[in-house]
């Protein structure tokens, strides 16, 4: 491997330095290995101090390049492993005309959902659920917290909240959080959503296997019964470099005047 990654540099020892900082330089070097396939995804690079001897640079140098790296998502690194090429992530794209869950989203798509169970329980209300369940201080909301993973890859993490009347047995969702709401005539038939971006904090970053300020979406979502009654506030984070969200736009048609001639 390492004969393999010092070939890739277009900067050899003893060669005049090129334009521009030798950090982009390397970063580039590295790029076009990566989008060649010289280095694969899983691929680990040598050691700070071997890559800036094969490179005839810094080990400041080096260490810039690979924070760039890292911060755009091409490289990854594991505390006491080292540095490794990102796996290659096969982007989702979502579309907002249609209420459907994470589940039914991947089984359309050939892949696999599988979730990570960070919290099922019944809980006191906080203000926020209160205000969008309309639910009194004396009433419990069940929460149900997960990572999503599609195909192994962990994409999102949802935060949902329904009333404790609603889904009295939080703990025995399973794959779908809507397939146990139909099972007791409570799935929504409509929702609101809002979607913005963020920078991931640390603890949300780890959970979705990216560096720390690496870009997500955030979708808040409101769901409605038929009768009108909230049934579920959601709060998710899906990785920015694996999800696009689409919505098809028609031309309005004129209004009437209502005129005759």
């Amino acid at each position: 491997m390492d004969d393999v990654v010092s070939g890739i540099f277009t900067r050899k020892p003893g060669e005049g330095a090129r334009q521009g900082p030798l950090y982009i330089s390397l970063r580039r070097d590295i790029e076009r290995a990566i989008a060649q396939g010289i280095l694969k995804p899983g691929d680990a690079l040598p050691a700070e101090r071997e890559l800036a001897a094969m490179a005839d640079v810094s080990r400041v140098t080096v260490r810039r390049a690979v924070q760039d790296l890292v911060a755009t998502g091409l490289l990854v690194q594991r505390h006491g492993s080292g540095t490794f090429v990102a796996p290659h992530i096969e982007r989702v794209e979502q579309p907002l005309s249609v209420l459907t869950s994470f589940t039914e989203d991947m089984a359309r798509r050939g892949m696999a959902a599988d979730s990570l169970w960070l919290d099922r329980g019944i809980y006191a209300p906080s203000p926020d659920e209160m205000v969008v369940l309309g639910l009194s201080a004396e009433e419990s909301v069940s929460r149900v917290s997960r990572v999503r993973l599609a195909n192994g890859t962990p994409l999102a993490i949802e935060r949902a909240t329904l009333s404790a009347q609603i889904l009295p047995e939080p703990a025995k969702v399973g794959d779908s959080l809507y397939a146990a709401l139909a099972k007791v005539g409570n799935r929504p038939v409509r929702a609101i959503q809002r979607i913005s971006a963020a920078l991931l904090d640390d603890g949300d970053a780890a959970l979705l296997g990216v560096p720390p300020g690496s870009p997500s979406l955030n979708i808040e979502r409101i769901s409605y019964l038929s009768s009108g009654r909230v049934v579920e506030y959601t709060r998710s984070r899906y990785r920015a470099d694996a999800y696009d969200f689409v919505a098809e736009l028609r031309l309005r048609e004129p209004e009437s005047t209502g005129r005759t001639s």
